[in-house]
């Protein structure tokens, strides 16, 4: 928005453009906001997600709930909670006073801080493993909700948690500083009484006792426990290639060591034509270095997006420079010297394998859990085991959507599978009935997926990828299961909407 010419909130919106469903973007002392008329009411909020800073008018809005148009956080107009990760902070909001005929924004309005709650319904320790997108969604909805008993997060990485989806996104291409990875200040844990053990791994967890040990011998007692130990890449094994040579990306070391080693390398080969290869691939383009990706498969991303779309990614990093190696494999590595197996010979200094993640189970396995490809959950993301509950890349829960037990390794579905965990923990029944989402990003290009597709009989095309602009839907025995948009956020947000409505 140009501030020039942003409208003056606080001097009054006539209240006949103030239909039921507006969104009146404009300024509050400089500041951008939004006036909403929402269930005959009037809102002004802040007018930029919390998120990434999108710009919430060109969201969606139905009843009282407005939608990001980049990420699909959730907010509450009237409060300005954020309802749905991945923001995770409220929006600033200001009192509406209608004077004549006008709608005129008037004083910030300062929430008042959640009061301490410790009942005897709720446990009065928690103990959450795992330091990424559920584990914090879940100590900050716990601490949101009023919740002041004790609260610890061990992690068995060095860094608190940080924003993972731009590992291979931002920071790999530059245009992140590492001070702005952490999803929270440093002093943020402290402040909130949150006891954050990072480089500690845990041992072992005693279902019965209630207690999690750690492999330096502290036992932590739990009246409740979040597992959210995430998954781990899957390491290739490369004839000829030396110990550390082929890197793969998870945790924020792995990508500052990628980062490290781009600074002098000249050309990249990466193994495997997934969604991290491929944002892996664009970020080290953006740096000037020659890459190459090698597959076994025909088409990148083909079991996801299928070939249309498939083929449209391929061109998109081809007109980038991207060399493609399809239906092949790494035969063997001498040095720089790469050798495929349908005879092609490669020189790569750098080399980076995406080819999958695998859940950590381990824990898991060793508590006694119920084991189904995944954690095995209920509804309410709670384990075989009372008390104990699992969220991110481990759980496999009922989606009410498709009608089958489903394991998602998205952020965002991690992020909210955490918060909803949370919400049980301190005695909720809330079901997770989230419509999975992820974004990918290649380039300027985004693109965005809700729905969760495992197979499907037909891929419907409305527009052309190659314009940016176009919708995929994904439907199996006439039902759509998915939908993926390019350049259509709107529309994408709408697609959701729909798909919340659906049950397996």
């Amino acid at each position: 928005m140009d501030d020039s010419t942003a409208r003056d909130l606080r001097a009054g919106i006539p209240l006949r453009e103030l239909n039921d469903g507006a969104i009146v973007p404009g300024v509050v002392d400089g500041e951008e906001a939004i006036l909403v008329r929402a269930a005959g009411e009037l809102y002004a909020i802040g007018g930029l997600c919390t998120h990434y800073h999108a710009r919430l008018r060109e969201g969606l809005l139905t009843g009282t709930e407005l939608r990001c148009p980049m990420h699909h956080s959730q907010f509450d107009v009237r409060t300005g909670e954020a309802l749905c990760a991945p923001a995770l902070d409220a929006l600033p909001r200001w009192r509406v006073e209608q004077v004549g005929e006008k709608a005129v924004v008037r004083e910030r309005i300062v929430a008042a801080p959640t009061a301490p709650r410790s009942v005897a319904a709720s446990p009065q320790r928690i103990v959450i493993v795992g330091g990424g997108a559920a584990g914090l969604a879940a100590a900050e909805m716990l601490r949101r909700r009023g919740y002041a008993d004790s609260l610890t997060m061990i992690s068995a990485e060095g860094d608190p948690p940080i924003d993972r989806p731009n590992l291979s996104k931002d920071f790999l291409a530059g245009n992140a500083q590492a001070d702005w990875m952490p999803l929270r200040p440093d002093g943020w844990y402290a402040e909130r009484q949150i006891e954050l053990l990072l480089n500690r791994a845990v041992r072992s967890i005693d279902v019965q006792v209630r207690e999690v040990s750690l492999v330096d011998g502290a036992v932590h007692p739990f009246d409740a426990l979040l597992l959210a130990t995430g998954a781990q890449p899957v390491e290739l094994s490369v004839p000829g290639a030396a110990p550390g040579q082929v890197h793969t990306l998870r945790s924020f070391d792995d990508s500052r060591a990628i980062t490290v080693k781009a600074g002098s390398a000249r050309r990249v080969l990466v193994i495997g034509s997934s969604f991290i290869g491929l944002e892996v691939a664009a970020s080290l383009v953006g740096r000037g270095l020659q890459v190459h990706v090698v597959a076994p498969e025909a088409i990148p991303m083909e079991r996801v997006l299928g070939p249309e779309i498939g083929r449209f990614v391929r061109r998109l990093h081809e007109t980038h420079g991207v060399v493609f190696h399809m239906g092949t494999t790494v035969k063997q590595v001498d040095g720089e010297l790469v050798s495929l197996a349908d005879g092609t010979a490669l020189q790569a200094d750098l080399i980076i394998a995406g080819v999958g993640v695998r859940p950590r189970l381990a824990l898991a396995e060793q508590a006694g859990l119920a084991i189904d490809r995944g954690v095995k959950v209920d509804e309410f993301l709670q384990s075989s085991a009372p008390g104990i509950f699992a969220a991110g890349d481990i759980a496999r829960w009922p989606d009410v959507h498709t009608g089958q037990r489903i394991r998602v390794e998205h952020w965002t579905v991690a992020q909210r599978q955490g918060q909803v965990a949370a919400l049980n923990m301190l005695g909720g029944r809330q079901r997770f009935d989230a419509v999975p989402f992820f974004w990918n990003q290649h380039y300027d290009v985004a693109i965005q997926y809700v729905g969760h597709a495992e197979q499907w009989d037909r891929i419907d095309i409305d527009g052309k990828p190659d314009a940016h602009d176009c919708t995929a839907r994904y439907a199996l025995a006439g039902k759509v299961l998915a939908t993926v948009t390019i350049g259509r956020d709107r529309e994408s947000l709408r697609a959701e909407r729909t798909l919340e409505s659906t049950r397996g």
